[in-house]
């Protein structure tokens, strides 16, 4: 995860530390979640350090698409869990390291300085207790923010059993908070992370979720990136349609700003409960894919069910198109007369060349090469729009229509 230059800050800092650094970076790259978008562009003063602007070890990127780069590490790999998924249960035989609250501290200032890094998400396995470990990942926040004057992106893990007062403190230095549901059912929960609870994890996602909404009314800091999940995909057996399922519930019930997929990576000396293969990273990216459906789209989560074969998403179209084949009947739409919501359902169409065509037909009637101008998707959606000039033939009901517009197996592409 560390660039090469990251080399001089090894050379540069004792043995002990650097082995930490190795083990502890290593170990939080399971966790998808680090993104930095939402925070609040802040910049510091002559005597502090750190800014949330400008562009970039971990890159996120942010819904305007800019690239930055976070120190993505453990506070420690010790856990007091046996979640049977994790490279890190209390039972598994790996290379355990801990650091101290003032080395987490000093490697982001020192990474800050060298221009390695914009920001820290810090995550922790589950040491002493609950309350215990939270206290440190804060305590980490208080000295960058109190002690450092620190105005760059801070992303701390919450732990869900942890005390709401040390979670509302954790608020109070973070840009934003995130709490992993791990899984997405109690069934799966139960089965492969006993010792956790779904309902204890959603409750403190609504107490969060609540904080929020309360500091933003009454114009106060408390995590103003807001707070986001991740949910691991392969795991177990829930199908993709009950995973977005679940996803647009926590979007509704806790004003979620995302929720992150994430491949099961096979661990070492797996249980027997844990299936022997990854599943196909595209599996991710359909999952995404799907949930920018929810969010951008205005589709349901019924309505992105509806678009899987038998609860799973299609590996060789994207879901918007999926679902477009399986509802021939409501296209093709007009381009000059459509509603936006009937737009955004067109293959092809993102919502910038939606609201771009919304523009342009208040002044002139569009034709197919206009629409060819406002979208890098043309070949997917002439299939199901008319234009002035065009109206698809006879053509585009043909049954290849699906392997016509089918990805190549190599490509990952958005909608």
């Amino acid at each position: 995860m560390f660039a090469p230059a990251g080399t001089f800050i090894f050379r540069s800092m004792d043995d002990a530390l650097a082995k930490k650094l190795r083990v502890l970076a290593d170990a939080a790259k399971y966790d998808a979640s680090c993104a930095s978008s939402g925070a609040p562009k802040r910049k510091a003063g002559k005597d502090g350090l750190g800014s949330t602007t400008g562009a970039g070890i971990c890159h996120a990127y942010t819904p305007d698409g800019r690239c930055v780069s976070l120190l993505k590490i453990l506070l420690t790999n010790y856990c007091l869990f046996d979640c049977v998924y994790c490279v890190n249960r209390r039972s598994s035989n790996v290379q355990r390291a801990r650091f101290s609250v003032d080395e987490v501290v000093t490697l982001t200032v020192e990474f800050y300085k060298r221009n390695y890094i914009e920001g820290l998400f810090l995550s922790s396995g589950i040491i002493r207790s609950p309350d215990y470990t939270m206290e440190q990942m804060t305590l980490v926040a208080k000295k960058l923010r109190r002690e450092h004057g620190f105005r760059g992106y801070i992303h701390l893990k919450s732990i869900p059993e942890a005390s709401p007062w040390l979670i509302e403190e954790a608020g109070l230095y973070a840009d934003r908070l995130s709490i992993n549901i791990e899984l997405p059912t109690e069934e799966s929960l139960t089965q492969l992370a006993p010792e956790k609870s779904g309902a204890t994890i959603q409750h403190a996602m609504g107490q969060i979720g609540e904080r929020i909404i309360e500091a933003k009314a009454e114009k106060r800091r408390f995590s103003p990136a807001g707070q986001s999940t991740q949910v691991i995909v392969g795991a177990d057996a829930t199908d993709d349609s009950a995973m977005i399922a679940k996803s647009s519930f926590l979007y509704s019930a806790f004003g979620l700003k995302r929720v992150y997929y994430s491949a099961f990576s096979p661990i070492p000396d797996a249980s027997s409960a844990l299936p022997p293969q990854a599943p196909p990273l595209k599996r991710e990216h359909r999952l995404y894919q799907a949930d920018w459906m929810i969010r951008y789209y205005q589709f349901s989560a019924q309505e992105v069910a509806d678009a899987t074969d038998g609860g799973m998403l299609a590996l060789d179209v994207d879901p918007k198109l999926a679902w477009a084949l399986k509802n021939r009947h409501l296209f093709p739409v007009d381009v000059n007369r459509a509603d936006r919501e009937m737009l955004l359902r067109v293959p092809g169409l993102g919502t910038r060349a939606v609201d771009a065509i919304l523009k342009a037909r208040r002044h002139t009637t569009l034709r197919l090469d206009d629409v060819g101008r406002l979208t890098s998707g043309l070949k997917r959606a002439r299939s199901f729009l008319i234009a002035e000039d065009f109206r698809p033939n006879a053509m585009s009901e043909r049954l290849d229509l699906r392997a016509r517009l089918a990805e190549p197996a190599q490509q990952l592409s958005l909608f």
